[in-house]
């Protein structure tokens, strides 16, 4: 048996609760194989994706904060206090992944099952935590209370989910900006929470645990790709053994935030904004010049991506009236069609993109930024189809805890 993710709607709509936002369904490895072949075309067959079997300011709640304050428990990997885990304990075992990045905060809390893990609760929020960053070089106010705002949530679930094992990591806006410790400490000092500001390489490894079983089958390296809020991690694997192997990887510092906001321009001018566009690509090719000479330049070119920017392509492709991560988590897409629908969006105004159901306000803004930087990644790495991934970096911190726990073999099932 492995387990198999139903429809969760797209991270960047707001709230996510475990009831009505992220079950599991469990189905025999036949009926994945079935119900993961969708068409990516209206003349084309489609690929069975494998399942997973082991990656506004809104305003401040003084009094929920200091309760959960009071309440204070340290969310942490290498915490003392950690339930003990044994066979007599009267409670199943929890663990929780928890990735504040420059633009969304996401929870996962999950128990291990023979080969993989069962979610049992998740939350995601827009937060928007490096708005003005690359400016300023710091985490604005407002941007930490948005952010501590959606953390203290996070804490009551870890509590109220007596979660065993966490880990909660923060990403480029806290590598980054000046007051990046500072932030760090508030968090902690405000909802128990320590957060672990991770590298990119382990930003990238963690990606790639998280989703690479998703990959098509195939010779020769893959390409995987996470198209984050304050950066870009691009990882090239080679997929001989169940677990993948990490040949060649980057990181630049432009996603879908810092990437927007290095080029503003008058969106009511389709001419400013197509110039806006090229200039985004031409920063993003510029950052990758170096990576790409290391790249093959013959194979399968196998591809999977990762990010808020390919699974709203994905669902605009597939025409969908609202987001539904049971219809986007591991299919594929052809690339050309991929780059078709980043141009004809960077033609439209962000009123004209914000009527796109699987859009909207929250994104409107930002996809143009990652339509530029998927191009890029397609001019380096001239793929003819795109596996797409709606998980990442949390279901990779839960996969690696679990395992270091001894709780679950992470190893793919055959």
């Amino acid at each position: 048996m492995v387990d198999r993710v139903s429809p969760l709607p797209h991270d960047d709509n707001g709230d996510n609760s475990d009831e009505e936002r992220y079950r599991v369904n469990v189905a025999s490895d036949s009926e994945h194989s079935a119900n993961s072949q969708r068409a990516v075309a209206s003349t084309t067959a489609s690929k069975a994706a494998p399942a997973i079997s082991n990656k506004t300011q809104v305003k401040k709640k003084p009094s929920r904060r200091q309760s959960t304050a009071s309440k204070k428990t340290n969310y942490n990997q290498k915490s003392r206090n950690r339930n003990p885990i044994s066979k007599n304990w009267s409670k199943p075992v929890s663990y929780a992944a928890l990735d504040l990045g420059t633009n969304n905060c996401r929870l996962l809390i999950a128990r291990p099952k023979e080969g993989g893990f069962t979610v049992i609760d998740a939350f995601s929020r827009v937060v928007r935590l490096g708005e003005g960053l690359a400016k300023s070089g710091k985490i604005s106010d407002e941007a930490m209370d948005r952010a501590i705002d959606a953390l203290a949530i996070c804490a009551q679930k870890l509590k109220r989910r007596n979660v065993t094992l966490s880990r909660s990591v923060a990403t480029e806006a806290c590598r980054q900006a000046d007051n990046g410790e500072q932030f760090i400490e508030r968090v902690y000092k405000e909802t128990g929470i320590l957060l672990d500001i991770i590298s990119s390489e382990e930003e990238a490894r963690l990606a790639v645990l998280g989703c690479h079983i998703l990959l098509d089958e195939g010779e020769g390296p893959a390409l995987i790709f996470d198209i984050g809020g304050g950066s870009t991690e691009l990882a090239l694997i080679s997929t001989k053994s169940s677990i993948p192997v990490i040949l060649e990887w980057i990181s630049i510092p432009w996603g879908v935030v810092t990437l927007t906001e290095s080029e503003p321009c008058a969106q009511d001018s389709e001419q400013a904004r197509m110039h806006a566009y090229n200039n985004m690509r031409n920063r993003v090719r510029d950052s990758f010049h170096d990576f790409g000479k290391k790249l093959p330049k013959e194979g399968s070119f196998r591809t999977l991506g990762t990010s808020g920017t390919i699974t709203t392509l994905a669902s605009v492709f597939l025409e969908l009236p609202y987001y539904n991560r049971n219809k986007i988590d591991g299919i594929t897409v052809p690339a050309d069609a991929m780059r078709r629908i980043s141009r004809e969006l960077a033609h439209k105004s962000p009123v004209e993109r914000s009527l796109e159901p699987c859009i909207g306000t929250q994104r409107s803004d930002l996809v143009i930024a990652g339509c530029a930087i998927l191009e890029s990644i397609l001019d380096i790495w001239p793929a003819q189809t795109l596996g797409v991934a709606d998980r990442g970096i949390r279901e990779g911190i839960l996969r690696a805890l679990m395992k270091n726990d001894g709780s679950v073999s992470m190893r793919a099932k055959q």
